[in-house]
């Protein structure tokens, strides 16, 4: 029997493309020693061992999923404010998906593997993203 796993689902404040992200998250190397994207949270996730085992956090963009990176682990971390958080480690590969559309929400959610948007395959991984109106308009009308 396959292990049972879960995903997490998070906004990417702030970027306005996968390519945002992927140039802010290789800065990492000047925030952590191993140079390995973290996303800093509050919480820690209640369902760590099923992320652990095989989960991705989706990254939500513009209001749509548009990537995802594979969990590598979760590390306690201290902030100078000695409030003790979560950094999600994360894959340095970013992964495009099926643009799908999400509304705005606080936090992380949990997502389900069969809830999850495909990976983009070959060439498509590689395509310029669509403006943001026309997904919009795509989504509206049941396309995306």
């Amino acid at each position: 029997m396959a292990a049972k796993f879960t995903h997490l689902l998070k906004l990417s404040v702030g970027t306005e493309t996968v390519d945002d992200l992927a140039a802010w998250q290789a800065t990492a190397h000047d925030r952590w020693p191993d140079g390995q994207p973290r996303h800093v949270t509050r919480m820690w996730p209640k369902r760590e061992a099923e992320i652990l085992a095989g989960g991705s956090i989706y990254w939500v963009i513009k209001g749509f999923v548009q990537a995802r990176q594979k969990v590598l682990r979760l590390e306690e971390v201290i902030g100078q404010d000695g409030i003790r958080r979560c950094a999600i480690v994360l894959d340095k590969r970013l992964v495009r998906v099926e643009a799908t559309p999400k509304r705005a929400f606080q936090g992380w959610r949990y997502l389900k593997p069969e809830d999850a948007p495909r990976d983009l395959s070959g060439a498509r991984a590689q395509e310029e993203t669509l403006p943001l109106d026309l997904q919009n308009a795509l989504a509206d009308l049941g396309v995306l």
